[in-house]
């Protein structure tokens, strides 16, 4: 496909971009550098009250779980290790898998670990925590990007290494760098990025590696993702190395046994063959695991948390060990001493210790973790009116195929009058139960309104959540009000404030019963932790429907559902009698079995009628060209090279001009060329906005029992002319380690997600790297599930996890801020999410993908891909180019064929 250049932008330079320096032609020194969003401002925050009584809390909650196991009776804090409970303070480098290691630590410990990010506190307040309190027997200091080189990418950690030499430490990834830095060890680029892709591994037998096998083909395989290492040949002597990986050894996820991996199969011992580090072994093989000689403390190079690391769950458990057998052994437990000499001894280069900022905020939203605490607080909200709902609803069973299939209900009820206000969550392919129910609805209902947000401004200076919320409501009455604390912080409050009989729906094997139906808009992450919007979006960046009547159709079994909500409010207004039905319900059933009389047994799909189309040009204009993305893609590479991330979701727009078009006809065009599982209709007549989405993506969704499941897809390849072409692509998808290493390293971001809002244990993947064939694509499709935790609202779990991974990268902060330098406009629509929060609490979500977005007289489609260390600029952006062909073709086929007709 060709698109013609709609612009030719100059370059854009990162202003997060960070240039090394060399001392010789590996090691790195890095410069100092103000990160994008204003990160060059201080705030300090001393000991204070607040912070006194989260560490209280915190003793208070293990003291409460010793207390159990102990019949009751009170115990001292430091006594907890005879029940093998191990306090952990976990310092996360802003990096998107720090919670996967929360929840693996929450089940080892017998405890959550306290989660505090590196530059949060002051060092005089983790001190009093360590020291004061004796809050933490052991530290674990998390992965994350940049290098360990730059006080910002690694705050208070080298000081806590340093400094805190009588308490176990144990760092993984950065923080294993970070160890060996701190100490005089050179960091240098790695002979090649490696990054969701696995590496055998080889060790000395040392207690971090009890009762795990080592050397080729043992079993012992990890997950890696990093572009720097430790040089082995700069190793000061109290710095000891305990594992390596094999020198140009990596292997796909596929090579080995997937229900090993999954459920952490642990056994075999050490191989004592490798227990000696001999000079043949440093000059070939890559450092993985290092020891302090005379210190507690240790580091991993790879990624014991990750999905696909073999035996990682049993590191934890052997460094709890090793943490335990420290304490015990002797009375360190009343003896702890801070040493501040040895600050002197940091190798910075280009800043001393001392003066690291006392504390930063990278982002409004990552300070206040919704699991920082030991016991994540519930969020306060405001007070507000409770409104009591009643919903009424009938079933006709067997109905939808009678009458032709969901497209011809929507028409038939919804279809006239250009199908103005109306939605409908369509799950177009049902194909291998990927879904199962489509919901429908319009404007019409007392309860009915639209409520759109527009962000107040966007600025790369400061984060800003706040904006201007327009409320119409069913008489078209329209107010506005200006939102201080954004918009999800609005949609949290009016869910609150919903009341309801679970028995009102009890029967209905659906999940969304009336409520909000809309979209969430890319830009709304800076209500989620991100730090800054750099572009302003054309479209309002939320918009949704509460709708209170609507059609279900359950295509399992072809049942058609009709419901109907009303609160106490309208009931009393109308003296209505609510139990035996409503007008609306009674009118749509009549429709309904109209359509079911009226059919003949070749039932018809009917189409609403085409309106007269002028000539258009031929194609779509480019935001970037073939050469602009490539450029785009190489810079992604440098990034990932330089250790900024592991990987980044690059995208670009398309765009044409487009009047008086039938927009339900295009939608009606493209699901027919391109069904999909989570596909949308939208349409913000005021707005002159209109949705037509053909995503096969669910973001998040949160069901009636509290399980929350994502399926991130990342992989792609276009379907074969013939079948036997199309197998060997279908193949050559699964098998591809690049694509295998993008999956993955989204499915350990979207545990992370999950592990912050789940409970202890709970998040699981019942399904990874599974290929799913669609009309013009195959895609690699994993499914993450876990059980949300009881006191966080469907609003707390949204926030925790947008914007979706599979469309930022990792780690997700970064990758959005280094994304946000590169793109050359606002992805508006394109990237967020389609779905629905139900009155009952519950919702789902898609990702917003294969879409066509209709706004004033101008269709626009996005696109893009992961780029990973192994990605090719052509190959990227052909792959862009890819997954615009259904929605562009359909644009331009049912233009065609709408001139041909008239």
């Amino acid at each position: 496909m060709n698109f013609s250049l709609a612009s030719s932008s100059s370059e854009i330079l990162c202003p997060t971009a960070r240039s090394f320096q060399y001392k010789n032609e590996k090691s790195i020194v890095s410069k100092s550098f103000i990160r994008a969003g204003g990160l060059d401002k201080q705030d300090h925050f001393p000991v204070s009250n607040r912070d006194v009584k989260r560490v209280a809390a915190y003793r208070s909650l293990l003291q409460e779980n010793v207390q159990e196991i102990n019949g009751g009776q009170k115990l001292q804090v430091d006594e907890a290790l005879k029940f093998k409970f191990v306090r952990t303070l976990l310092i996360d480098n802003y990096d998107s898998y720090a919670y996967n290691i929360y929840q693996q630590l929450c089940v080892i410990n017998g405890v959550p670990p306290v989660v505090m990010q590196n530059n949060e506190y002051t060092w005089e307040h983790i001190l009093y925590t360590l020291y004061e309190e004796r809050a933490f027997d052991n530290i674990v200091i998390s992965p994350g990007p940049g290098s360990p080189t730059c006080p910002e990418d690694i705050g208070v950690c080298l000081r806590v290494l340093l400094e805190c030499k009588d308490i176990p430490i144990l760092g993984v990834c950065l923080g294993h760098q970070a160890l060996g830095y701190v100490h005089g060890a050179q960091i240098i680029h790695a002979p090649e990025p490696v990054h969701g892709r696995l590496s055998e591994i080889e060790h000395t037998g040392h207690h971090l590696f009890q009762g795990i096998p080592s050397g080729r083909n043992s079993g012992f395989k990890v997950v890696r993702y990093h572009s720097l290492i430790i040089d082995a040949n700069s190793l000061p002597d109290e710095i000891v190395p305990i594992a390596w990986s094999y020198a140009g050894g990596t292997l796909p996820f596929h090579d080995y046994h997937k229900a090993d991996v999954l459920n952490d199969t642990i056994g075999g011992q050490a191989d004592d063959n490798h227990s000696k580090y001999s000079e043949e072994t440093k000059s070939s093989k890559v450092i993985m695991a290092i020891m302090h000689s005379k210190l507690p403390h240790y580091g991993v190079q790879f990624h014991p948390e990750s999905v696909a690391t073999h035996h990682g769950r049993r590191i934890f458990e052997n460094f709890k060990n090793l943490t335990m057998e420290y304490w015990l052994s002797s009375s360190r437990v009343h003896e702890r001493k801070v040493h501040n000499y040895a600050r002197m001894q940091v190798p910075f280069s280009s800043r001393q210790f001392n003066e690291l900022p006392k504390t930063k905020l990278l982002s409004n939203g990552y300070r206040a973790n919704l699991l920082s605490m030991s016991r994540p607080a519930m969020l306060t909200c405001k007070s507000f009116d409770a409104r009591f709902l009643k919903l009424k609803w009938k079933k006709f069973d067997c109905l939808a195929r009678q009458v032709g299939g969901a497209h011809n209900i929507f028409c038939e009820l919804y279809g006239n009058q250009k199908a103005d206000n109306t939605f409908w969550l369509d799950s177009s392919s049902v194909e291998q139960k990927r879904a199962r129910f489509s919901f429908m609805g319009g404007k019409g209902g007392p309860l009915w309104k639209q409520v759109t947000f527009r962000l107040s401004s966007q600025s790369d200076i400061v984060a800003t959540s706040g904006g201007y919320l327009s409320i119409e409501d069913a008489h078209g009455s329209v107010k506005i009000a200006y939102l201080e604390d954004g918009f999800l912080d609005f949609m949290n409050k009016e869910l609150r404030s919903l009341r309801y009989e679970e028995k009102d729906y009890e029967g209905l094997p659906f999940d969304f019963c009336g409520g909000y139906v809309g979209f969430i808009g890319y830009d709304l992450k800076v209500e989620c932790g991100m730090s800054f919007n750099r572009h302003k979006s054309s479209v309002p960046d939320a918009c949704f429907f509460f709708a209170d009547n609507l059609v279900v159709i359950d295509h399992r079994y072809d049942d058609v559902y009709v419901l109907s909500i009303l609160d106490d409010h309208h009931l009393e207004k109308t003296a209505m009698p609510f139990e035996n039905s409503t007008p609306w319900l009674d009118a749509t059933e009549r429709k309904l079995l109209h359509l079911k009389s009226s059919a003949t047994n070749n039932v018809k799909e009917r189409k609403p009628r085409s309106t007269v189309l002028p000539q258009h040009e031929a194609g779509f204009h480019a935001d970037k060209s073939r050469v602009q993305y490539m450029e785009d893609v190489k810079k992604c590479l440098k990034f990932i090279k330089d250790g900024e991330s592991y990987e980044l979701c690059l995208t670009t727009q398309i765009r044409k001009g487009i009047e008086d078009i039938d927009k339900l006809g295009l939608y009606l065009e493209l699901r027919e060329k391109n069904p999909a599982p989570y596909a949308a209709w939208l349409n913000f007549s005021k707005e002159n906005l209109c949705i037509c989405c053909s995503s096969p993506e669910r973001f998040l969704r949160l069901d009636r029992t509290g399980m929350l499941e994502a399926k991130p897809i990342k992989g792609t390849i276009a379907r074969g002319a013939t079948l036997e072409e199309d197998e060997q692509l279908k193949s050559q998808l699964q098998y591809s380690e690049k694509d295998q290493a993008e999956n993955l390293m989204i499915v350990d971001l979207l545990r992370n997600d999950l592990g912050r809002i789940c409970e202890s244990g709970s998040v699981h993947v019942p399904r990874l790297m599974e290929v799913e064939s669609y009309a013009t694509v195959h895609t690699m499709v994993s499914t993450i599930r876990g059980q949300k935790c009881s006191h966080l609202s469907p609003v707390d779990c949204f926030k925790a996890a947008f914007p979706g991974g599979s469309m930022t990268g990792a780690p997700k902060l970064r990758s959005v801020e280094l994304l946000d330098s590169l793109e050359s406009c606002s992805r508006g629509v394109y990237s967020g999410c389609i779905g629905f929060f139900s009155y009952n609490q519950t919702f789902d979500m898609n990702i917003v993908i294969r879409t066509v977005v209709l706004h004033e007289n101008e269709a626009s489609i996005g696109a893009g891909g992961a780029i990973v260390a192994l990605s090719k600029p052509e190959d990227e952006y052909e792959e862009m180019v890819l997954k615009t062909q259904a929605p562009v073709r359909s644009v331009m086929e049912y233009q065609s064929k709408t001139h041909l007709n008239n």
